[in-house]
């Protein structure tokens, strides 16, 4: 006990840190969001999912997945009906990392639809995977 009082900011951060860990494996099940991993995403992808990419501009002309559609998420919101014949179809979400993408499926799953994925590690995972990316 004594210890924690004296690295109270240590014993915050250990704290913090594992909330967000534990968070991090219970979250998507909460949510109803399930994430998919990029041999998930692989199979999503050859099955004809819709692939949404929330990245910004920029970020997409520099490398997307092949056949991605994209809607950066400051604008989804506005241009959910360009998705509505998607609503019964698989969609997987994607972005940098997951974060955006994460946001993305709450909307989406808001919206009506009822299979959405977020891309786990985003466009950086599958890349490292050697996935292919267009530009």
């Amino acid at each position: 006990m004594q210890f924690i009082q004296d690295n109270w900011m240590l014993a915050s951060l250990a704290a913090v840190s594992g909330a967000m860990l534990i968070w991090s494996f219970i979250g998507s099940k909460i949510s109803g969001i399930e994430e998919a991993d990029t041999l998930k995403a692989t199979r999503l992808f050859n099955d004809d999912a819709l692939v949404l990419d929330v990245r910004e501009d920029k970020e997409f002309a520099a490398g997307h997945i092949p056949k991605a559609k994209h809607i950066p998420l400051g604008q989804l919101s506005g241009r959910l009906k360009e998705l509505d014949k998607f609503k019964g179809k698989p969609v997987l979400v994607t972005c940098r990392s997951g974060q955006r993408s994460a946001r993305a499926c709450g909307m989406l799953k808001k919206a009506g639809f009822e299979t959405v994925y977020n891309q786990a590690g985003g466009i950086i995972a599958w890349e490292r995977a050697n996935l292919p990316v267009t530009k």
